[in-house]
């Protein structure tokens, strides 16, 4: 608390000597912005060239903006215009200033090679549809995103907490864990996307998102472009770049559980003729949760260079370095009478003696070199590693046995992991881009080539202790209740018991006494065994071949990705061998310009991912498997309104995918899995971006989805709703910003979250209720200062947003605040 208390203070004082080192005379500006034919243009950004005073024209095209006597200089940007600036009068009161913006002619980029300039929620272009710079409205795929100041608005930190705003993504767990369209996707896997490159986050804790420009997600799969992946859809997350402006922040958070953070992100040139541009961000959190004994504690340092030797060429260097110590929280456990309110959504099965510590890194170079005007060259490479140390107490997802063979269904078995491991990443992908006009026929030809691998080297390990002890209490035994079944007493007697009860290797957690089980516990007295965790490693090489194809009002996007994949069996040992898998990708769409405004587009793509024993990471899990398989049909409209400054689209689609793997639930191989026939998602989704006027910012997003199992060799399965795939989510958020009168520089926000009933097990029907959340937020901007204030879950809504079973439930946050204090500097 006292900790607490001076964090306050030192916002306190921090915003008081602001106050006072802003009293200083203002000069009041205003004008109309038009286009060179007179029109006028909405929205355009005003603001001082060093300082926060910034407004935006409305709807008439007039601005009127406040700023101190010391600017000099005023700038109008907006999306399509080059940027214009207009020197200022520092001896006047009042300055009327007219401004004519011209269109810009710059092309589209073939990478993402300096920073985004819009500063509102919606998004123009994309680079993860297609191997360049493409316009959303003209990718016959659909695509969800949420901008930085979107994410900044609604006080998100976590990419789990950024997904609620898409149709049809929805979390799986706590974890880096999503479901896009009914599919799991998870930051375990390298099938995540920095940059457009493969990458992993770790899985356990989500890293904090300060240094991202946006969050997207391309809809169903992806194979053709970046192979292995989901089928419901891939997560990039897109870093923030280098800006050829200086811009200087720097934001103070605290909140509910104990909550600080301190947020900076500086960019500019790094030298007079602006060749070279910076950008470094940087993020430190020390938090605790609502779950006993969870806390976070996370350094993020993320620095990017760009150089722009001339004007066909770029260089970029990216690096994101995240370090986490934390505890890794499995979830909240219930009676065995599966009343899920039976145990408070605070309880967790961890000691004080638990850690979760992990360091990531995710470093990127990428050349970008345009030989002509039609013909360029990308190469990137990025390596990502990543390093654990685990110990943890967590439920050996069952309740404890006693001698006569009856669970007793308060006391939750446990066990103890201590593992320790390192992974690592590496991916390059170099392509050329040709753009080729026939007549009124226009190309753009993409052909390249990927490599990928992921290794965890020999060095990684894992100490065990769970089950029961041995009647000679000499080490631990799996209880299996069939076994136990056949001959009760020659069974039971392999086990140490006292008092009618089979003794716990680790002792069980008592969900009467739950203090009690929380309490440091001496781990010494346990039988460990060494868990096998062999070094694994695979790699896959793949070439591809795209071309975009325009003629008139259609355009046909078609590719082709031939990927061989080679993965290690017996990775390192005597009896080393390699399996390898392949596959033809095809990709086909088509883009239909209805009319200026609306744009109708069909697709059909496959997907394929290996999986074999070392591809999932984990020898126990009874593999090799045959690969997955999937394909999409996707029919959508994408249109725009408003001159452009809001978008709405709507798909329909189907995805079918072979080969899922499932828990096998055999008693004593925890790990094991089996294969379902088929899965099948049919749905529907809809999303709205953009303003509807200047002041007021809107996102919306609805989908329906049907994701079920259509084909098993368990018939009791078939039909029976996937995990975690709620049928219907719901999602909008509203900001209205003032800009004139007694309320100029306040803001609102509110917004609502729904996800429907989901099932969490294949075998047991266990099922979480659906809910609807309520979020809003103020803020309010004095000169360089905006002070701003989170609400979520308002009205405390009891909720869990995903699950594995009534042992290992992820309950959903309750209500909690978050107040924001943020500086520009000059």
């Amino acid at each position: 608390m006292y900790n607490l208390y001076k964090k306050l203070l030192f916002l306190i004082v921090f915003t008081g000597i602001y106050a006072l080192a802003s009293a200083q005379e203002v000069v009041t500006i205003n004008g109309k912005v038009t286009d060179e034919s007179g029109e006028v243009i909405p929205g355009v950004n005003v603001y001082a060239d060093h300082g926060n005073e910034k407004t935006i024209t409305d709807q008439k095209g007039n601005f009127n903006l406040s700023v101190s006597k010391t600017t000099s200089t005023i700038k109008f940007s907006y999306v399509g215009y080059i940027t214009t600036s207009r020197n200022i009068n520092l001896n006047r009161d009042k300055i009327t200033l007219n401004v004519s913006l011209s269109p810009t002619k710059s092309d589209l980029q073939q990478v993402e090679i300096t920073g985004r300039k819009e500063k509102t929620y919606k998004n123009t272009a994309t680079f993860i549809g297609s191997k360049s710079e493409i316009l959303l409205k003209d990718l016959p795929q659909s695509v969800s995103y949420a901008s930085k100041e979107l994410i900044a608005d609604q006080g998100a930190v976590r990419v789990g907490e950024v997904v609620k705003n898409f149709s049809g993504v929805n979390q799986f767990t706590f974890y880096d864990d999503i479901t896009i369209r009914g599919f799991r996707i998870n930051g375990g896997s390298n099938t995540q996307l920095i940059n457009g490159m493969r990458t992993s986050t770790g899985f356990w804790k989500q890293p904090l998102a300060n240094y991202l420009e946006r969050v997207e997600v391309l809809k169903g799969p992806s194979s053709a472009l970046y192979g292995n992946a989901s089928p419901g859809g891939v997560i990039n997350r897109v870093t923030k770049k280098p800006l050829a402006e200086t811009r200087k922040s720097l934001s103070l958070s605290m909140g509910s559980y104990n909550t600080f953070r301190a947020l900076a992100d500086v960019t500019g040139p790094a030298n007079k003729d602006s060749t070279l541009l910076y950008r470094l961000n940087f993020g430190y959190e020390d938090a605790n949760s609502f779950r006993d004994l969870q806390f976070d504690k996370n350094v993020v340092i993320a620095p990017s260079l760009t150089f722009l030797p001339s004007k066909n060429t770029s260089l970029n260097f990216d690096l994101v370095y995240n370090d986490s110590k934390s505890r890794l929280d499995r979830g909240q456990s219930v009676f065995g009478n599966g009343n899920l309110y039976s145990t408070p959504q605070s309880t967790s099965l961890n000691t004080g003696n638990d850690r979760l510590n992990e360091k990531t890194y995710n470093v990127a170079l990428s050349l970008n070199h345009r030989f002509s005007e039609n013909l360029n060259f990308t190469a990137s490479y990025m390596k990502t590693g990543y390093s654990e140390d685990l110990y943890e107490h967590r439920s050996a997802n069952d309740y404890v046995y006693n001698a006569s063979g009856v669970a007793n269904t308060n006391l939750v078995a446990m066990q103890i992991f201590n593992r320790i491991r390192k992974r690592y990443i590496d991916n390059f992908s170099g392509f050329i881009n040709y753009k080729l006009k026939t007549g009124k026929i226009e190309q753009t030809i993409v052909a390249g080539y990927d490599f990928a691998s992921e290794k965890l080297p020999v060095g990684a390990s894992q100490l065990t202790a769970l089950s029961y002890r041995n009647a000679a209490n000499t080490g631990s035994l799996n209880f299996v209740k069939a076994d136990y079944d056949k001959n009760p007493t020659q069974y039971i007697a392999r086990f140490l018991v006292n008092n009618g009860q089979l003794v716990p290797n680790v002792p069980a957690f008592n969900l009467n006494d739950v203090m009690g089980s929380q309490r440091m516990q001496d781990d010494s007295k346990n039988f460990f065994t060494q868990a096998a965790y062999d070094p694994t490693y695979y790699f896959l090489h793949a070439g591809y071949v795209q071309d975009n194809i325009k003629f008139g009002k259609l355009q046909a996007l078609i590719g082709l990705r031939y990927e061989y994949y080679t993965d290690f069996a017996n990775y390192l040992k005597p009896t080393e061998a390699k399996a390898h898998s392949k596959a033809l990708l095809p990709r086909f769409g088509l883009v239909y310009s209805a009319t200026q405004n609306i744009n109708l587009y069909g697709t059909y793509v496959m997907g394929y991912t290996p999986q074999t024993a070392s591809a999932i990471s984990n020898p126990n899990a009874g593999g090799p498997f045959d690969p997955l398989k999937s394909n999409m049909i996707e029919f959508g409209a994408k249109t725009s309104w408003l001159d452009d400054h809001l978008t709405a689209s709507a798909a329909i689609y189907q995805i079918k995918q072979t080969n899922v793997l499932y828990p096998a639930n055999v008693t004593g191989q925890p790990d094991l899995l089996r294969a379902v026939g088929e899965e099948r998602s049919r749905g529907i989704e809809f999303d709205v971006i953009g303003r509807v006027i200047p002041q007021l910012s809107i996102l919306a997003s609805y989908s329906y989805n049907q994701a079920m199992i259509t084909d098993s060799p368990v018939a009791s399965e078939i039909g029976i709703q996937k995990p975690n795939a709620p049928h219907h989510t719901a999602n909008i958020w509203a900001k209205y910003n003032f800009n004139d009168g007694i309320l100029k520089g306040l803001g609102i926000g509110a917004g609502s979250n729904y996800v429907d009933s989901r099932i969490l097990s294949l075998n047991f029907n266990q099922t979480i209720p659906s809910y609807t959340l309520f979020n809003a937020a103020l803020y309010y901007n004095v000169g360089k200062v905006q002070v701003q204030f989170n609400m979520n879950n308002i009205t405390n809504k009891v909720h869990w947003v995903g699950g594995y079973d009534y042992l290992r439930l992820f309950p959903g946050t309750p209500s909690n605040y978050l107040f924001t204090l943020g500086y520009t500097f000059n």
